[in-house]
């Protein structure tokens, strides 16, 4: 049996999904980071493919990615490709031998794979695929149920789905050894979460912020936008411990009318510890409360490994802080009454990315990462545009569209250094300010006209049931 070390060397491919593809690198780069290994693709390393081959990693490596992936949806030891089966059997010809023997002796099991991304093969192809590996020294006996090794054979066409071509552009082979973590998307689904709200964050998404925010075991996170907390049930599943705050009383104390459909009120166990019950990660909850992200009520310290959040666009959720911009007069002993409720005013989105990255700032730990989402008008966008601070690095920037003018950012930053005196606060651009604007107008306006066009629609069905 070779060896761990000797092992280090090989090649190993990544079959990921063809869907958020721009978050897929910085989540492999995020998760090899966890066990300070470096990005290393090959030399014809091209992005937007779904098949990646990597060096300079070992098994384990490998198998510590697969078990937090949620854009990879499996890993294996490359032993051999090429454009074409001929280039194909000529390289897994060249593989050392001593390498495939531990997984083709006389004792064990194995089954073979076959797997094509783009098109669609037919029983008979690929059996017909499997049999032309007949030059490779299987000794063992195939195993369809429970094997011991797994080997695919992977096929790319190509992503243009309009032009499929006969033949692929480029053939692996390989030994299978960890499949991703695909599944958390449906398993945590919001559909079937015990509280959720109008925007509770999707699981696949909430997975790859906790991913490029690299939370691991006992870090403690931080939400200084809560809602239902699907950001902390991510990263609770990570094992780490979570809290967060939110200005909607509502929502923190799972109060008031229901998202879900059919269902006028939320029950009396609808709130954020009751979805980290729902997935066996209470024990992780440290605690959620009402409070206004402009007025930070934590002591002036590094407390948090990562701040992850989805600030609200004023869409969906109203942007809010306390106060006002009249004369509103205080009780003479300086307390309200129990049911008090603070004035609100309007929470520009520049001022809460600037209050944002200020708190990041001063409450992360050396090495911590902020995580958020930034929306966008996409005709008027530039990275110029994109909040920056003294202390913070940016580590990726990508994007999700939402319509054909916008889209929102998945911005990662990490802390640098502490803040001194001397720092300026976060710069945030005006003309972010004003791409905020243009985005809801933007939004609002495609909204108008799909609601119109079905207005529209039922006013003609109508018409034609009347005559």
């Amino acid at each position: 049996m070779a060896t761990s070390s000797s092992r280090s060397c090989l090649q190993y491919l990544f079959h990921l999904a063809h869907d958020n593809l721009e978050f897929r690198l910085p989540e492999i780069r995020s998760l090899l980071a966890l066990r300070s290994k470096s990005f290393h693709p090959s030399e014809n390393f091209n992005e937007q493919s779904p098949f990646w081959c990597l060096g300079s990693l070992s098994e384990e490596d490998v198998r510590s990615v697969m078990a937090r992936s949620v854009c990879a949806k499996s890993a294996f030891e490359l032993w051999g490709h090429g454009r074409t089966h001929s280039e194909l059997r000529t390289s897994l010809l060249n593989y050392p031998s001593e390498k495939m023997r531990p997984y083709m002796h006389k004792e064990s099991t194995y089954k073979i794979n076959i797997e094509s991304f783009n098109k669609s093969l037919l029983l008979k192809d690929k059996i017909k695929k499997i049999n032309a590996l007949d030059y490779l020294p299987f000794e063992g006996t195939v195993c369809l149920t429970n094997p011991q090794h797994i080997f695919c054979l992977l096929e790319d066409y190509g992503t243009d789905c309009r032009n499929i071509p006969e033949h692929p552009n480029h053939i692996y082979f390989g030994r299978w050894i960890a499949d991703g973590q695909r599944e958390l998307i449906c398993s945590f689904s919001v559909k079937k979460r015990h509280f959720i709200g109008n925007t509770s964050m999707n699981a696949g998404l909430s997975f790859i912020m906790a991913n490029h925010a690299k939370v691991k075991e006992n870090d403690l996170i931080f939400d200084p936008f809560v809602g239902t907390g699907s950001l902390l049930v991510a990263c609770s599943h990570f094992g780490a411990y979570v809290c967060g705050t939110d200005i909607d009383y509502n929502i923190i104390h799972g109060k008031g009318l229901s998202s879900r459909k059919n269902q006028k009120w939320r029950g009396p166990d609808e709130n954020i510890r009751a979805n980290l019950r729902q997935y066996g990660t209470e024990k992780m909850y440290v605690d959620v409360m009402v409070s206004d992200a402009s007025k930070p009520v934590w002591r002036n310290t590094a407390l948090f490994d990562a701040i992850i959040t989805d600030p609200p666009y004023g869409i969906r959720e109203s942007t809010r802080k306390t106060g006002s911009h009249k004369n509103i007069t205080k009780p003479p002993n300086g307390t309200y009454a129990e049911s008090h409720v603070p004035v609100s005013q309007v929470y520009h989105l520049s001022d809460i990315l600037s209050d944002l990255l200020n708190f990041s700032a001063h409450h992360l730990l050396m090495g911590g990462r902020l995580v958020y989402w930034l929306p966008v008008y996409k005709p008027e966008y530039c990275e110029e545009r994109i909040p920056v601070h003294p202390c913070l690095r940016l580590i990726s920037n990508c994007e999700q569209p939402l319509s054909s003018h916008t889209s929102r950012r998945l911005i990662t930053m990490e802390k640098i250094k502490e803040p001194e005196e001397l720092d300026n606060p976060a710069y945030v651009s005006d003309g972010l300010y004003q791409g905020h604007n243009t985005f809801r107008k933007k939004y609002f306006s495609a909204r108008n006209k799909k609601s119109g066009k079905e207005e529209e629609q039922a006013q003609m069905l109508m018409e034609n049931k009347i005559s």
